[in-house]
């Protein structure tokens, strides 16, 4: 690498570290000043206080990567402009490609940390900071889908419950179905359904079993019955963030294992996922945006082109919103909702880059 090359990435990367320890601070004291009064309230042990915290920082930092890192290259590319080096670099017979390859370098060192973050740091993160939030600071929030709860277990068998409520570990009108092929052997149906947690069973109340042999129908009926059926609580009712606290490798088999028990959920899984890969893409393409966008020299000076700068992060983080809500909360496809801003921006960036390279 040239001295050119050494100079930028440098600058890259040292700004970008900065604008993290500066605005990550901010959003901790921030959070802080909105939430001691429930901490204190709950009476949250100062570890487990110090714990979310560090768990804040990972979290939100893994989300807004790409942000911090579009604002970072503004500011100084801005700087660069504005002392006419940029200008200096480009009448010395560099191309403007050529003056691009060390953000590229920059932002493919980025963007691998990015990619090791969300798919191994950023889940156990999300496991602390999700706990610690419903347990001190959303205590009565309901965190788990309890309504009209319709789950697979296996290839076989078949669950519906109306609705469960999980601090009592009981459910209401409770169905069991067990097919063998296309068959359905027998179908259990109950008022109750309740855990036994020290027994490790389910006991139904007013049970009843219809079973068929041969077309031939036989019912079995009881006040009570004690059964140790194939599925745990989680399989009935799985809290909200469940896919957000799993490494990469067992969220795929946890989506592939939902999928074949036909969760209403799906979506939302499908988006933790595809996000994964789309933050390190988005980091290329803000890059070049903010390059693009910052290179030239304006009569306003920084200010424009940070105000221009900020108003692009707000349509991409708007744009990532509300396609990411579309796909949790219905039949939007998630891969269209979360490669679309990286599409449009993208489209962009090129767009952006050529009038630049002009």
């Amino acid at each position: 690498m040239k001295i050119l090359d050494w100079y930028i990435l440098k600058r890259y990367l040292l700004t970008f570290l900065m604008m993290l320890l500066l605005f990550i601070p901010i959003g901790i004291t921030v959070d802080l000043a909105e939430k001691v009064g429930k901490i204190l309230e709950n009476k949250a042990p100062f570890g487990e206080v110090a714990s979310y915290y560090l768990d804040f920082t990972v979290y939100f930092a893994n989300l807004l990567f790409p942000l911090f890192l579009f604002l970072s290259v503004i500011w100084f590319t801005s700087k660069l402009a504005n002392n006419t080096e940029i200008v200096a670099f480009l009448s010395s017979g560099v191309s403007f490609s050529r003056f691009l390859r060390p953000y590229i370098i920059g932002g493919t060192i980025v963007a691998i940390f990015s990619l090791f973050l969300g798919m191994y740091l950023a889940p156990i993160a999300s496991q602390g900071f999700n706990e610690f939030k419903y347990k001190y600071l959303k205590k009565h929030k309901q965190i788990q889908q309890t309504n009209d709860v319709y789950t697979q277990i296996n290839d076989n068998d078949y669950i519906y419950v109306s609705r469960f409520v999980p601090n009592n570990k009981l459910g209401t009108n409770f169905t069991y179905e067990h097919f063998e092929g296309n068959e359905l052997k027998y179908k259990i149906f109950a008022d109750n359904i309740r855990y036994i947690e020290e027994d490790s069973i389910y006991r139904l109340t007013t049970f009843v079993k219809r079973s068929f042999d041969n077309g031939v129908e036989t019912i079995e009926k009881a006040r009570s019955k004690d059964m140790d059926l194939p599925f745990e609580l989680e399989d009935l009712t799985p809290v909200e963030y469940v896919a957000e606290t799993k490494p990469y490798g067992e969220l795929l088999d946890f989506i592939e294992a939902e999928k074949r028990r036909g969760s209403s959920n799906i979506g939302r899984y499908e988006v933790v996922k595809l996000k994964k890969w789309s933050i390190p893409v988005s980091i290329f393409i803000l890059t070049i945006i903010a390059v693009a966008v910052s290179s030239v020299k304006r009569r306003g000076g920084m200010g424009v082109n940070l105000a221009l700068g900020i108003a692009i992060a707000m349509i991409y983080v708007f744009f990532d919103k509300v396609f990411g809500v579309m796909a949790e909360q219905s039949n939007f496809p998630a891969i269209i909702a979360v490669w679309f801003p990286n599409v449009i921006f993208g489209i962009l960036a090129i767009y952006l880059l050529q009038n630049a390279k002009r």
